[in-house]
């Protein structure tokens, strides 16, 4: 059976664990490379991960994308939304539908 994870700093995710999802708090954006390979090998479909870990980890987040599974999507977290989860959101519709369907730009 697949797993969902959330990965971040710990005041960002921790409120996940009350909806029975796994939470992986990291401090360094080493810790977090380190964590979603992790994940990513153990059985995880879903990995939340907070916008701003996802920017220091973009590299390690692309390579783990090349796969099927998991699924990595961006989450805004404690210090706010970057607008990162959003602008994912518009390139995968734009590029499944060929067109900017959501926010008609």
């Amino acid at each position: 059976m697949y797993k969902i994870g959330v990965l971040g700093d710990r005041d960002s995710i921790y409120g996940f664990a009350t909806l029975g999802l796994e939470v992986w708090p990291v401090t360094t954006p080493e810790e977090g490379e380190r964590a979603l390979k992790e994940m990513a090998g153990t059985g995880y479909a879903v990995i939340y991960i907070t916008e701003s870990l996802y920017e220091q980890i973009q590299e390690a987040v692309d390579a783990e994308r090349e796969h099927n599974l998991p699924a990595v999507i961006p989450i805004p977290g404690v210090s706010g939304n970057t607008g990162r989860g959003m602008a994912d959101v518009k390139r995968l519709v734009e590029q499944a539908v060929g067109s900017d369907i959501i926010f008609n730009g």
